[in-house]
């Protein structure tokens, strides 16, 4: 209650000017850059991955976060089979994935 009382009696300047708002303006003008260049991409690209874990489909190409190319064979509820070899096939998470067939056209059509 104190440091508000403080903030609304600052001493203002010469010609009348809002000490409240300029106190707040630096504050506000970071978020703001924050928000438009590191927090909304962020959640832009967050939505992109999910939407294409959940356009998955069987004989899709995917890589796994650990590097692990394999062709999607089963896919359920939390985690995919994926055959990795002609005698090898391994559970992963669905969360594990990093790309597929979306990210690798998006990707294409940004380089062009």
């Amino acid at each position: 209650m104190f440091m508000l009382h403080l903030l609304l009696a600052a001493p203002q300047s010469a010609d009348g000017g809002g000490g409240l708002l300029m106190t707040l303006l630096p504050l506000i003008l970071i978020f703001a850059v924050f928000w438009f260049f590191i927090i909304r991409p962020q959640k832009q690209r967050e939505q992109e991955r999910e939407d294409m874990i959940s356009a998955l489909n069987k004989g899709d190409k995917v890589v796994t976060a650990g590097g692990i190319h394999g062709e999607v064979t089963q896919i359920d509820d939390d985690s995919l089979l994926l055959k990795v070899d002609n005698n090898t096939k391994l559970r992963v998470q669905k969360s594990a994935i990093s790309s597929g067939p979306q990210m690798e056209k998006k990707a294409k059509e940004k380089a062009e």
